[in-house]
């Protein structure tokens, strides 16, 4: 299984002003058995709310539970808006299959949805 088989991505939009969210860091950590995580990747959005090439081309993502941890509390202070978050962690499941994962973020000061995306 390779990264060409398994691949992760993410955007974030900041639902309370209608765009994307530009600047908010972000890990993908893989959780083992018993629920240690490791670090894969990090990064920041960019204009675009997303982080490109997420996956480092030397990690070979294999099935398991994966979790995106965002850090939204600078955010938010750079705009001088208060919020009820300051990180938010959404874990799933990578299963043996060749597909994508678009796990996006949806994000408001008080409020956050996520989804499967395409």
């Amino acid at each position: 299984m390779s990264t060409t088989t398994i691949t992760i991505s993410t955007h974030v939009l900041d639902t309370s002003l209608g765009r994307p969210a530009e600047g908010i860091p972000a890990t993908l950590e893989h959780v083992d058995a018993e629920g240690v995580p490791t670090l894969v990747a990090w990064g920041t959005t960019n204009p675009d709310g997303r982080i490109p090439a997420l996956i480092p081309t030397t990690y070979e993502l294999v099935p398991g539970t994966y979790r995106l941890c965002f850090d939204v509390a600078p955010y938010f202070a750079a705009s001088r808006r208060q919020s009820l978050f300051v990180e938010i962690c959404i874990a799933f499941e990578v299963t043996s299959e060749p597909q994508h994962y678009h796990v996006p973020l949806l994000l408001s000061p008080f409020g956050y949805s996520t989804y499967r995306g395409s």
